[in-house]
């Protein structure tokens, strides 16, 4: 009865995935994967929710009487760089990445060990009379050996150029600012998607208003898609989830 209720279960799991993933597909014939509405980043992007980290206290800014001059400020005139909540700037995103890796390991161990009784008040000769070719001095006699041989390599290379706008979602206590952006394009039935969230310095904004990737903190960076091509690149939703529940 057990095994029944387990094989049913699985099944149904298995037809509600299988469901969802042809109803996905099915709307999407003829037209490709559609883009998604324009909404506040801290709604659709998890990893653009507030940040929570121990900051010190915003510091008062005060404006002396008769005075244009602005504590913290970094020109007389005005700034156009981005410096508030939901203003916009541009992130350049250039990934150059190589690595190559080579380990190699090999373990060999020999051990061997005997025991026996040579001398027993004599009883090592009624010993040898119960069992007929025994050799007191040698009852136990033991080896083992073991051999480890390893080797793995890695080589990658990577190169990202991309340059994506993000809005400032946040302004921390002190005076950094959390960003996030998205930037979807569709090309015939592909749909390539760029997220980027984090945490930047205001003085790191050039005057440009443009801030490079390895300006930004606690940077979260994804490039992929969907599409025609990314599904004939990933296993089927059936296999996937076999793969999950089989445990050999």
């Amino acid at each position: 009865m057990k095994n029944s209720a387990r094989i049913k279960a699985v099944s149904a799991v298995l037809l509600s995935a299988a469901s969802l993933g042809a109803c996905q597909s099915i709307s999407e014939i003829g037209r490709g994967p559609q883009l998604s509405a324009i909404q506040d980043p801290r709604e659709t992007m998890p990893e653009a929710k507030v940040i929570s980290m121990p900051m010190p206290e915003r510091p008062v800014v005060e404006r002396g009487k008769n005075s244009l001059w602005q504590q913290g400020s970094t020109t007389f005139f005005a700034d156009q760089r981005a410096a508030k909540r939901g203003d916009i700037l541009t992130v350049t995103i250039d990934i150059k990445d190589e690595a190559r890796l080579k380990n190699e390991t090999e373990r060999e161990r020999t051990t061997s060990e005997t025991a026996g009784i040579p001398r027993l008040f004599g009883l090592e000769t009624k010993a040898a009379d119960l069992i007929p070719g025994m050799d007191a001095s040698r009852m136990v006699e033991m080896q083992s050996g073991t051999s480890t041989q390893g080797a793995g390599s890695i080589n990658r290379n990577e190169t990202i150029r991309l340059k994506v706008a993000a809005f400032i979602t946040d302004v921390l206590p002190n005076g950094n600012f959390a960003i996030a952006g998205k930037q979807e394009i569709r090309v015939n039935h592909e749909l390539r998607e760029l997220r980027i969230s984090g945490v930047i310095r205001p003085q790191d904004i050039s005057s440009g208003n443009t801030v490079t990737y390895d300006q930004i903190a606690e940077a979260r960076i994804a490039y992929g898609g969907r599409g025609t091509v990314s599904d004939v690149q990933q296993p089927s939703y059936g296999q996937q989830l076999y793969n999950v529940v089989m445990p050999f």
